[in-house]
């Protein structure tokens, strides 16, 4: 009997002591509700979580409704929003044809478009004649670049060699910068070497900006935002514009779509990289690279393919 009482005596306290655990616990969740009670539904929604308005490289740029569609190795098919304030490609398939592999333009079944190829030091020695011969009208030469891990700018080191050449066979002539920078003063930095290299040069295509995104290798470049990179390219092209060349941004599809805020680019003529038989790029350019395996006489090895639908050697050409 004793030994019953016992029991029912420590049962009592065990539910005391529980009950007093109870309320002890709820008075600390009371105190500390940032800690550990749940944010209801409402609260989740309506607390903004920026103010973009306030962000100095945000910018709301007006959108036509409909869509460009790409393809992702993770998530497969994306679509990204059309610019309203981005002209838009105004070429027509029907109107492009391709003859011995070189690709051309018509109108009235005549053709409009210029044939051009792009060199660097990777062609070697060129025999401009031969490529003169070949129905190459122009050719865009490299100046030089910036290197993608120390970031050292290099002249190319056939550059003066492929001016001269060109230019003694007749050929009209631009030069492009492979830049690595990751600020504007580098890309001012970039301009200037360019602009003294070309000094004195008889040039009557433009000046481009080339900037790639290295996918081969670790690059100083990873991390640079679309801000950093956008205003890069404006720097590099304005300097061209003070200097009295014609400046122009050459990049590929993907890039232009996703790393660069196409709206404050639109004062600079477009170069297209996209190796397609036909163009899918929505928004308008001026010079296509539409291969990079070319066979061109008078070039040992391959070399890039491009169409230009603008006649820069002639000053009264309209803008397409």
């Amino acid at each position: 009997m004793r030994r019953l009482k016992l029991i029912n005596i420590l049962q009592s306290v065990l539910i005391l002591g529980l009950l007093l655990g109870i309320v002890f616990l709820v008075l600390l969740l009371k105190n500390n509700p940032s800690k550990t009670a749940p944010v209801s539904l409402e609260t989740q929604v309506n607390k903004p979580t920026e103010d973009l308005s306030e962000l100095e490289s945000y910018h709301i740029h007006e959108t036509t409704g409909e869509k460009i569609l790409l393809k992702d190795s993770a998530f497969g098919e994306i679509w990204i929003p059309v610019l309203a304030d981005v002209p838009a490609c105004v070429y027509q398939t029907e109107k492009f044809v391709t003859r011995n592999n070189l690709t051309y333009y018509l109108e009235d079944n005549k053709i409009v478009s210029k044939l051009g190829i792009d060199v660097s030091a990777h062609q070697g020695n060129i025999d401009w004649e031969k490529v003169k011969s070949a129905g190459i009208d122009f050719v865009m030469i490299r100046a030089g670049y910036r290197g993608y891990t120390e970031g050292t700018l290099v002249e190319d080191e056939y550059f003066k060699k492929n001016m001269e050449g060109a230019e003694e066979a007749g050929l009209d002539i631009g030069v492009y910068f492979y830049s690595q920078a990751i600020s504007v003063e580098e890309a001012v930095e970039e301009a200037e070497m360019v602009l003294n290299l070309i000094d004195n040069a008889n040039l009557t295509y433009p000046v481009v900006y080339d900037w790639e995104v290295v996918t081969t290798d670790s690059a100083r470049t990873d991390t640079i935002s679309v801000e950093t990179l956008t205003n890069c390219s404006i720097a590099f092209c304005e300097k061209m514009k003070e200097s009295g060349y014609i400046p122009m941004i050459y990049q590929n599809k993907r890039t232009s779509l996703l790393k660069l805020d196409l709206v404050e680019l639109t004062d600079y003529d477009f170069w297209l990289a996209e190796y397609n038989p036909q163009a899918t790029y929505y928004y308008n350019y001026q010079m296509w690279q539409y291969a990079s395996d070319g066979k061109i006489p008078g070039i040992s090895g391959e070399v890039d393919l491009n169409i230009c639908f603008k006649d820069y050697s002639n000053k009264e050409s309209d803008e397409t």
